[in-house]
């Protein structure tokens, strides 16, 4: 048996540092996912919100909390 392993059945399992030193760059890769995700996210809520669509939207809800209010 080597040092930094143990055998399970046949198999050979990595310790946790092992482990650890193999999935050092998943966290970056998941942050650089989210990223672009987010900017992707932002730049279609702008498109929408920017053109008619997005005007008849806040005014629809601004009427509608308006009504719920009383006020309007």
């Amino acid at each position: 048996m080597k040092v930094g392993t143990k055998k399970v059945g046949t198999k050979k399992v990595g310790t946790e540092k092992d482990a650890a030193r193999d999935e050092a760059g998943i966290t970056t890769a998941e942050y650089a996912v989210g990223t672009a995700a987010g900017a992707g996210f932002a730049g279609l809520l702008y498109t929408l919100l920017t053109g008619s669509f997005g005007d008849q939207l806040l005014e629809r809800l601004f009427k509608h909390v308006m009504g719920l209010l009383g006020i309007g």
